[in-house]
Formats: structure tokens, C-alpha cells, sequence
């Protein structure tokens, strides 16, 4: 009899059918308050879970006795309880590799966007306002040969500033843990603390990830550090920035203007002061979003559970 897996996330049937082979396969499309309850109980017996947008807490998980593994079919992993996970020897398995260029082309497009005031001037063209040449009140600033400091610099931190510096004569500043070597060898990038990067940076982007040394690490302090000419990017984690902060600044012109991808409640409330400015570039949280690379991820996942299924936790393991 095979064992029993629960897949909490619709994918395409094909991957669907992968699963089903090497496992007693439970499906659900997502979870909610209606199916939460049904979700818990076919959890009890489950050997193994799948799935991407589900907090996953002790609350939760305290009622699946058999788990051995939880497979999340993303890289970030700060809606588990690692210590608990830990405590019940309990394997979480990640996708990290899959989507950092498809992260980074979305990381770069918001600066494209935000510098350019691209979707400004959509809405601009698209209202019918566009009846002579551009006032400068519409110009935007260049991207080519400023100063980009990125915060966080991993994979994805890597992937951008190759793209920044080759690709637009862009210098590196970087605010990092460690010494990014091959940053330095390769792309001329220069490390530095906080407050100096803020402060000597064009752009500033985000990309760290969801803990406590970096809950709200940008507030009122670090924005007013910025130059007025300056402009926020933040493609890693909502919690990173202080969201009131930042649209207070945004509205004062502390600094000139921003680009989001990712919030501290997502989907975005209706009533957050960023909705009412022209200054900021909201995208909802599509930093993998595309076909080839939300397949990759899924594939990556099932592969991942069918290795630690077996005991291998060589590759793609953040809790053992």
C-alpha cells in the first residue's frame, strides 16, 4: 500500500500524476476556512505534504503524527515553524535555484518601471491625456551608470547586479552577512554597512529575507538616510520595510519613488496609503510568476519529496 501525500496547491495534472505514482495522492486546490478542517484530517495520516501559500504552524501540524517531510514549492520558507519542524525531526525541502533569474528579471523590471515612470505614463497614454510632447513633468531619471546598492547579496542578489552592471554600466554597492567574493571579482561590487550604502546609493533593493534581524530593518531613519533622488526597490520580503514609513516619505518626497513586489500583507489592502500615490510601482507579488519557471518550481518540489521520501536530504534541505 502506498503511502499517503498531501498536495496542498493545484498543479497541472501531469505533475499531478507523477505523485501518484510513488504515493497514496490527497489533493487540494488551496486551503481556507471552508476545507481547513478536512485538510487537518487527511493530514493525520499523511507520511508527506506539497504545496506553496499556507502558513503551516505547530497548530496545524501537531495533528499529522506520521509526517516526514513537507515539501514547499518556493524558496522562501518563513511560514514554518522551523524549530518545531526541527523538534519533530521533520524534513522542509525548498526550490531555491529554480527561480532566481526569473526573481531577478522582476527585481530589475521594477527599477526599469519605477525609473522610468512607466506605468504612470500607461495610464497617461490609455486616459486619452496624451495630446502633445511630453512636459517634463513626466520625465523620468536614468538607470545607465547610477549607483545600484542591493541589500541581500545571495543568488538572487548576484543575479541582479549582473544584470546592473553588465548590462547598464551600473555601479554595486552591496549590504551583506558575508564577503560576496565572486560579486567583487566579477562585477567591481563594494561591500558596505547600512547607513553607507543608503546614504551613497541611487537604488536601493531589497532583497533579504523574512527574520528578525530584518523585520521593519527600513523605517523613518534608513529612508531619510536615502538620497531625495533615490528609489526603493523591494523584491525579497514585505516585513523588511516599514510600509507606513516608506509611503509617508514617498508622499514628502523623501525620496523620489518606489517599487514593490512584495508586502506585509498580501494581497495589498484597498486602504494602504501606497494605493493613493503616483510615485510607487505596485506588482502583486509576481517574482516567479511565469509559466516555464512555476513549473520548474513544481517539478523541483516533487523531485524533492521523492528524495527525501527515501532518506536523501543532500540537495534542497532546510530543516532536517
Amino acid at each position: 500500500m502506498k503511502d499517503k501525500v498531501v498536495l496542498y496547491k493545484k498543479i497541472p495534472e501531469q505533475q499531478k500524476l507523477l505523485l501518484s505514482q510513488m504515493f497514496n495522492l490527497i489533493c487540494f486546490d488551496k486551503i481556507d476556512e471552508s476545507n481547513l478542517k478536512q485538510f487537518i484530517h487527511e493530514i493525520k495520516d499523511a507520511i508527506g505534504l506539497i504545496g506553496s501559500g499556507v502558513k503551516l504552524h505547530q497548530e496545524i501540524l501537531q495533528h499529522a503524527l506520521n509526517l516526514k517531510v513537507i515539501s514547499t514549492i518556493s524558496v522562501g520558507y518563513d511560514h514554518f515553524d522551523l524549530e518545531y519542524l526541527k523538534s519533530r525531526k521533520i524534513a522542509l525541502m525548498n526550490t531555491p535555484d529554480v527561480l532566481t533569474d526569473t526573481t531577478a528579471d522582476t527585481i530589475f523590471t521594477l527599477i526599469m518601471c519605477s525609473a522610468r515612470r512607466t506605468t504612470e505614463l500607461n495610464n497617461f497614454v490609455t486616459s486619452g491625456k496624451w495630446s502633445n510632447n511630453l512636459k517634463d513633468d513626466y520625465f523620468g531619471v536614468d538607470i545607465h551608470g547610477k549607483k545600484l546598492g542591493i541589500l541581500g547579496m545571495g543568488r538572487i542578489g548576484y543575479a541582479v547586479a549582473k544584470r546592473a552592471h553588465l548590462g547598464f554600466d551600473m555601479q554595486i554597492n552591496y549590504y551583506n552577512r558575508s564577503v560576496n567574493s565572486k560579486a567583487e571579482e566579477k562585477l567591481d561590487a563594494q561591500k558596505m554597512e547600512l547607513d553607507e550604502l543608503l546614504a551613497d546609493s541611487d537604488f536601493v533593493c531589497s532583497i533579504l529575507p523574512a527574520n528578525q534581524q530584518t523585520d521593519r530593518l527600513i523605517g523613518q531613519r534608513e529612508l531619510e538616510l536615502m538620497k531625495n533622488s533615490a528609489i526603493f526597490i523591494n523584491g525579497g520580503r514585505g516585513n523588511v520595510v516599514d510600509q507606513d514609513a516608506l509611503a509617508i516619505a514617498l508622499k514628502n518626497q523623501t525620496i523620489r519613488a518606489a517599487g514593490l513586489d512584495v508586502y506585509e500583507v498580501e494581497p495589498l489592502p484597498h486602504s494602504s496609503p501606497l494605493m493613493e500615490l503616483k510615485n510607487v510601482t505596485l506588482f502583486p507579488h509576481i517574482g516567479s510568476a511565469t509559466s516555464e519557471t512555476r513549473l520548474a518550481m513544481i517539478t523541483c518540489a516533487i523531485e524533492n519529496l521523492k528524495a527525501a521520501y527515501i532518506g536523501d536530504l543532500t540537495k534542497n534541505c532546510v530543516v532536517s
